[in-house]
């Protein structure tokens, strides 16, 4: 194996905290969590030759995350009759007893958030991913990363002191 595959193996062992944290943010459940992480990984290894030197690492894995995430549910979607009430419910992970109630109104708010506010929230406030890479892995332009995570963080602010009502998960 040539150095620079060893460098890019070596990185994506270094990034799998970071990796597992975005998988669970996406699927909300441990064991998808780390199915996903697998998946992943088995996914960046077949590509290794894709991988551009000098680009971020980071960002490139975590594309192939959400690439692969959203394929599975479209997929998942289909099997089962284009019922996505049905894929939701088997996606959601049970709540488990917090120590703090303020942390637990946050996480349902942030639950409750549409999939692309809670990505970009996950991605630059908890990961601390660039406005950059994120509006590369997102697919979009860094002014769209810019106001949907303001929008997002407005949102959250919003429910989590009670000034909108939670809304129905998305």
């Amino acid at each position: 194996m040539e150095p620079s595959r060893n460098a890019v193996l070596n990185g994506s062992v270094e990034l799998m905290p970071a990796l597992k944290a975005f998988a669970f943010s996406l699927t909300r459940d441990p064991a998808s969590a780390e199915d996903l992480c697998q998946e992943t990984m088995l996914k960046v290894i077949r590509s290794l030759d894709k991988f551009e030197p000098g680009t971020c690492l980071k960002s490139w894995m975590f594309t192939i995350m959400r690439n692969t995430f959203r394929n599975d549910m479209k997929r998942k979607w289909r099997e089962n009759n284009n019922n996505y009430d049905t894929l939701i419910a088997t996606q959601q992970a049970p709540g488990q007893q917090e120590d703090s109630l303020r942390l637990h109104e946050t996480a349902d708010a942030l639950d409750r958030l549409s999939s692309k506010h809670r990505e970009v929230i996950v991605l630059i406030g908890a990961l601390g991913v660039s406005y950059e890479d994120a509006a590369g892995i997102a697919g979009c332009a860094v002014g769209t990363i810019k106001s949907r995570l303001w929008r997002a963080r407005q949102h959250l602010e919003s429910m989590v002191d009670g000034k909108t009502p939670l809304s129905p998960r998305h």
